[in-house]
């Protein structure tokens, strides 16, 4: 149905608030870099609307640090735009504060804790090998 894929991986030792936190932020980086993967508003029996959803199904994965490292260089490799969490943001508060905090850090040495990204199906597959579905 989809020649593309919608994939997150977390690090595998995070606790759940924190894998709940940056799977929402990650995701919104998605849906900014592809807005047409925002379906229709919904409405219920009643006539209630409510937000439009992804149209797409989102995969969540699971790694470890030296996994999701492999991971994030492997979308830098193949120059696939991805969104991405480092461990420091957790200490921010704000915006701002986040994006100070990331430009602290380069590729081969930021913490990543959450990656998102979507691309083509066989692109998705070969980036995030070795991670696993999360349990």
């Amino acid at each position: 149905m989809f020649d593309t894929k919608f994939a997150i991986v977390l690090r595998d030792d995070l606790p759940v608030w924190q894998k709940l936190n940056v799977t929402a932020f990650l995701t919104s980086g998605i849906v900014a870099q592809f807005p047409d993967i925002i379906g229709e508003p919904y409405r219920d029996r009643a006539g209630t609307l409510y937000n439009p959803l992804s149209v797409q199904p989102v995969i969540v994965l699971s790694a470890d640090q030296v996994t999701l490292g492999t991971i994030h260089r492997r979308t830098l490799e193949r120059g696939v735009m991805a969104s991405l969490y480092v461990e420091e943001m957790f200490s921010t508060g704000f915006d701002a504060a986040n994006r100070a905090v990331f430009a602290e850090f380069a590729p081969e040495d930021a913490k990543v804790v959450g990656l998102a990204l979507r691309a083509e199906k066989k692109a998705v597959d070969k980036i995030t090998k070795g991670a696993r579905m999360h349990a």
